[in-house]
């Protein structure tokens, strides 16, 4: 999907090693890619199994 760049957010806190995903949510549907290949792979997710996704990071489900 060719969006364009200001569609593509970043997490403040990636800093600048370049080694962080962007996220799109153009339309009823949420898009993640890597930031160091733009060109590559996209993952696609329902709303639903986005906000699943950030409530488990939120509480903790992915600390080592």
């Amino acid at each position: 999907m060719d969006l364009p760049r200001s569609a593509w957010r970043k997490s403040t806190r990636s800093g600048s090693s370049g080694n962080c995903v962007e996220v799109a949510t153009p339309s009823r549907v949420v898009l993640v890619r890597d930031s160091k290949d733009r060109q590559g792979s996209l993952l696609s997710f329902t709303p639903g199994e986005w906000n699943g996704f950030i409530g488990a990071l939120k509480a903790g489900k992915f600390d080592a």
